[in-house]
């Protein structure tokens, strides 16, 4: 069972300046609690015993907080010295993980996935790296992921509009020591750089899990997320 995971909360959150100016966006004030405490109850709840947090940005204030509300010995920090993009960020954070297998999720997105159905799947396939994909409908600000009969995945397609498809939402069972064999460079995007180049040469699969998700990285969501997250939580 998957008992650790990243968490990455060291983005610059330009999109969602206009709303939270002077904070992390994982530390955004949604119902009063910043938004990265509804993901850590979620996960500890399912069973998740040590978070390790990928910061950056305003690292401080994410440190602070952690040190108040989790317990010795249940987190660690992985600090960027500069941005290495999402890829570089979970590799320095690997660096401190001591399971196999680790989630990988980001601090600005909520997806309630069910991590025990994550976790078998990603087992049963034997797989480099297992992605939640969440269904959507009439959208046009992701890219759709299409799998193969077997739930490996076949393509990632461009971001436009769709009447329906199947999104990266953005958490993943990764094994750690085939992702950190990897020839990649210090600085790079792990959706970009590692996933999309590399699906078809590695075992990358993805679960469709049609669960509640948030991603509050533009100014509509996150307000939309003062009354929503409450209901889903």
């Amino acid at each position: 069972m998957i008992r650790e995971t990243i968490i990455l909360a060291g983005g610059l959150g330009t999109r969602l300046r206009e709303a939270v100016p002077d904070l992390p966006k994982s530390m955004a004030q949604v119902a009063g609690k910043p938004f990265l405490s509804y993901i850590l109850n979620y996960y500890q709840t399912g069973g998740i015993e040590k978070f390790i947090f990928a910061i950056g940005y305003k690292s401080a204030v994410i440190e602070e907080f952690i040190q108040k509300t989790l317990r010795p010995g249940s987190y660690e920090f992985s600090v960027e010295q500069e941005p290495l993009g999402t890829g570089g960020a979970i590799r320095l954070a690997c660096s401190k993980a001591i399971q196999e297998n680790v989630l990988v999720l980001n601090g600005d997105t909520f997806f309630r996935i069910d991590l025990n159905a994550l976790d078998e799947f990603h087992q049963k396939n034997e797989s480099d790296c297992s992605l939640s994909l969440k269904p959507m409908h009439d959208f046009d600000r992701y890219g759709v992921v299409l799998l193969n009969g077997n739930n490996s995945v076949r393509s990632f397609e461009e971001k436009k509009f769709y009447r329906s498809g199947m999104i990266n939402g953005g958490v993943y069972a990764l094994q750690v020591e085939k992702f950190m064999q990897e020839s990649l460079p210090e600085k790079f995007s792990f959706e970009k750089d590692y996933l999309e180049k590399f699906f078809s040469r590695r075992k990358i699969f993805g679960l469709v899990q049609d669960k509640y998700f948030i991603d509050i990285g533009i100014p509509e969501d996150y307000r939309r997320a003062q009354t929503e997250l409450l209901q889903n939580v």
